[in-house]
């Protein structure tokens, strides 16, 4: 996938693609007007979508810990395989396993992990509907029809590694 998705999720629009491309990382990035040392999340269907961006010990433990689907996003050590552009300047990639159907739908039809970051540009308010994200990004992006989720706020990001609330 080398295109930018405009997908529903619990709180707002979101703009995803695949993370293993640079391409589309980059378009996505432009897209969105956002620097790159920021990183970026990876939107999961399951935890064995993990595998090329985290190590096996880190997932065994994550997973050990009782982590599950909703709206945590954890900060991992990245691994030797992540690519370096979802990190950021911290050498961490934030993880979130969805359980919100339509995200949840996409990362499995797609059969891997997408980018997910709010539908908007950066610094502005995040957009909640498809026909916000059209009047904004026009044919830059392929939306993904739907309602979005109940959420009224994004998901809540940690440091699984020191515990320190990154955003709540």
């Amino acid at each position: 996938m080398k295109y930018v998705l405009a997908y529903p999720t619990e709180s707002c629009f979101g703009l995803g693609c695949d993370p293993r491309s640079a391409r589309a990382v980059r378009r996505l990035l432009v897209i969105k007007k956002r620097p790159v040392h920021k990183g970026l999340i990876v939107l999961v269907s399951d935890m064995q979508q993990l595998r090329p961006y985290v190590d096996d010990k880190v997932l065994a433990a994550v997973l050990a810990s009782g982590y599950t689907a909703g709206r945590l996003t954890l900060l991992l050590p990245a691994g030797k395989r992540c690519p370096a552009w979802l990190c950021g300047r911290n050498g961490k990639v934030a993880v979130r396993w969805t359980d919100f159907v339509l995200a949840k739908r996409l990362c499995q039809q797609s059969r891997h992990a997408l980018v997910s970051t709010s539908a908007n540009r950066s610094g502005q308010r995040a957009l909640r509907t498809a026909r916000e994200v059209r009047r904004q990004f026009g044919a830059m992006v392929r939306v993904v029809a739907g309602q979005i989720g109940t959420a009224r706020t994004p998901s809540r990001i940690v440091d699984w590694q020191s515990g320190r609330v990154i955003r709540d």
